[in-house]
C-alpha cells in the first residue's frame, strides 16, 4: 500500500546570511521529518547562515510532531548561533505555540524601528 501524496511543499530561497524556507500545505506526521531534512541541509550546505526564516503564511495544519519538527530546527539553529524566525504565522499556529509554552522560543525580539 503507497502512502497519500505529500500535501506538503516548501521553496528554499538562500541570500548571503539568509535562507527563507516558504512552507506549505500540512506539517505533520508524514512532512516533519522533510522539513528538518531541508533545514538541516541549508545549515550545512550554506556554514555562513546567520539567519533560517520559515514562512508559515501558506500552512494549514501543524501537529505533535510538526511542532517537534520546529523544536528539533530551534535547537540546531541555536547550537549554530543562527537565529531561527517563524513569520507569517497563521492563527491555529499561533495558538499551538501558545498552548504548548514554546511560543518564547519563536518571538521576534522587537527591533528599534517596530519600537519607533
Amino acid at each position: 500500500m503507497t502512502p497519500p501524496p505529500s500535501s506538503f511543499t516548501f521553496t528554499v530561497e538562500v541570500s548571503r546570511s539568509t535562507a527563507h524556507l516558504h512552507l506549505a500545505g500540512d506539517l505533520d506526521y508524514d512532512t516533519g521529518d522533510t522539513l528538518v531534512q531541508e533545514a538541516d541541509r541549508c545549515l550545512t550546505d550554506h556554514p555562513h547562515l546567520r539567519e533560517l526564516r520559515l514562512d508559515c503564511a501558506h500552512l494549514c495544519f501543524c501537529d505533535s510532531v510538526g511542532i517537534s519538527s520546529l523544536l528539533t530546527i530551534h535547537r540546531r539553529t541555536t547550537a549554530r548561533t543562527v537565529r531561527l524566525r517563524l513569520e507569517n504565522s497563521p492563527p491555529f499556529l499561533q495558538r499551538l505555540l501558545d498552548v504548548t509554552g514554546i511560543q518564547q522560543l519563536f518571538a521576534q525580539p522587537q527591533t528599534s524601528q517596530q519600537a519607533e
